[in-house]
């Protein structure tokens, strides 16, 4: 049994919400960003190898990937109002968890409660827009959603490098909390519900299924990075997890009232468009990682620096949002794609022969024209994709559309990880048989190892891009199919 709730938007004033949603959804992604400069710093902090200190980054995305199915659900059942308080009163806990931290353990406990907020709030704001515009104005509203979220790594790293520099790394937690209760205090007196609810009951063995699935196969790959891909652990993990996904799956397609809704996927232009989506995360997500270790690790720039080298193209990239969203609204989401990943595609290439002698100055004009080339393509591609789905089906649509993305931006930087861990061993053993034996000749040969190591990963990241490249000629504009589609779908 189900009953629903309809909610009159004709009253209801956009821009408080907005507001509201999208400082969340700032601080949440600033949050997110932070730990791309300073994984160095903590991993010398807490004595801690590459493949430990990854799971800052890859156990946030995880518990992204495990928890975004959820929020189909939620999102159906409970009001925007009590969903954002709660993700924003979760995010608030796992802050104060993460400033009080004594050690790496404790670290991540509360990185993983941050990460519960996260994966509620950014479906929650793609719903809402959803929700709030037409098809045909889509475009533009998401733009301006991406100015403002865009802004929030564009400043994070730099943001980050300044505190590690003069301060201790708990201030990057400290100083968020006051914020947060702004934020929490503004919902209360503003937030208004924007979407239709309906009680339905939860189906708890999806969400058993889910999270094993899901949870498994990210687990595995994230552990293949140090332990190796033949380590039974690993292999295990793998097989329960893309099992229990089955499993998950057949129950999705049977249920009539599903906790993810995989009818979406009937949809041509969604279910292409969330295949790029998952290709080109994996281009971006890496290079979060990659680039700070090697200007870091391998040529020695300090936090500060290498934060300050991400923000011209983060803040072009912000700048761009709005006037592509315009530009989608126009003319669609082909083109603006194809020239964004052709872009990224050039620029990745140069990252594949990255040395030790590379200028600063040419290191931020190939990162800006990597940033330039996601602006043309990031918000036009999702919003293409969502723009097809029946009003029944954007919260499940978003749902899987942040799930996938997640999921293969955890895939994907654990994997790279693991290839620039294993090459940069290749190619030490290389340079020892050519080189001297002595601590100095020694040292030079890791950092040139490690240098190598890192070319390699990238090179995986320009392959990806050419997947990408090759699927977004097949993007066309649709219309948004009618709600009698989605109940044909059903029965």
């Amino acid at each position: 049994m189900t009953t629903s709730a309809t909610t009159d938007l004709s009253s209801v004033k956009k821009a408080p919400i907005l507001i509201i949603m999208i400082l969340g959804a700032f601080f949440a992604l600033f949050n997110q960003t932070t730990m791309t400069v300073a994984l160095p710093t903590l991993m010398d902090v807490f004595n801690i190898q590459p493949s430990t200190g990854q799971w800052l980054t890859t156990g946030y995305m995880l518990v992204n990937g495990v928890l975004i199915p959820i929020t189909g659900f939620l999102m159906k059942r409970f009001t925007t109002r009590q969903l954002f308080q709660t993700s924003m009163f979760i995010f608030l806990i796992g802050t104060i968890v993460a400033a009080l931290s004594p050690n790496f353990s404790v670290l991540l406990i509360g990185r993983l409660i941050q990460a519960a907020s996260t994966g509620i709030i950014m479906p929650l704001l793609m719903n809402v827009v959803l929700s709030l515009f037409p098809p045909h104005k889509r475009g533009t509203a998401m733009g301006t959603v991406g100015l403002a979220i865009i802004f929030a790594p564009a400043i994070g790293p730099t943001i980050t490098g300044y505190v590690l520099d003069y301060f201790p790394w708990q201030v990057l937690f400290y100083g968020m909390i006051p914020f947060i209760i702004i934020v929490i205090i503004c919902g209360f007196i503003f937030l208004k519900n924007v979407s239709d609810t309906t009680k339905t009951k939860m189906d708890y063995i999806s969400l058993v299924l889910s999270t094993i699935g899901f949870g498994g196969l990210l687990y595995g790959f994230s552990e293949a990075g140090h332990k190796g891909w033949t380590d039974w652990e690993v292999i295990v993990s793998l097989s329960i997890g893309a099992i229990t996904l089955v499993l998950f799956t057949w129950r999705q397609l049977i249920s009539n009232n599903p906790f993810l809704d995989l009818r979406a996927f009937n949809y041509t232009m969604f279910t292409l468009t969330t295949i790029i989506n998952c290709t080109i995360t994996v281009v971006m997500y890496a290079d979060m990682i990659l680039l700070p270790l090697y200007l870091q690790n391998a040529r020695g720039f300090t936090a500060l620096e290498s934060g300050l080298l991400m923000l011209p193209g983060a803040l072009l990239m912000g700048l761009l949002s709005p006037a592509v969203g315009r530009l989608f609204d126009r003319f669609g989401a082909k083109w603006l794609s194809i020239i964004g990943i052709a872009i990224i595609l050039a620029t990745t290439y140069t990252f594949t022969n990255l040395t030790d002698s590379v200028s600063y100055t040419y290191l931020i004009l190939m990162y800006a024209g990597r940033r330039i080339g996601m602006a043309l393509f990031l918000m036009p591609l999702q919003t293409a994709g969502l723009n097809q789905l029946p009003k029944s089906l954007h919260a499940h649509g978003t749902a899987i559309s942040n799930t996938a993305r997640q999921v293969a931006g955890a895939i994907g930087t654990s994997l790279l990880v693991t290839i620039m861990t294993s090459r940069t061993k290749d190619h030490l053993q290389e340079l020892m048989t050519h080189g001297g034996i002595d601590a100095e000749s020694q040292a030079h040969l890791t950092m040139e190892a490690s240098i190598q190591g890192i070319n390699d990963s990238y090179f995986i990241m320009f392959v990806f891009g050419i997947i990408s490249l090759v699927l977004a000629f097949f993007i066309k504009r649709v219309e948004q199919a009618p709600e009698a589609s989605a109940q044909a779908e059903k029965s």
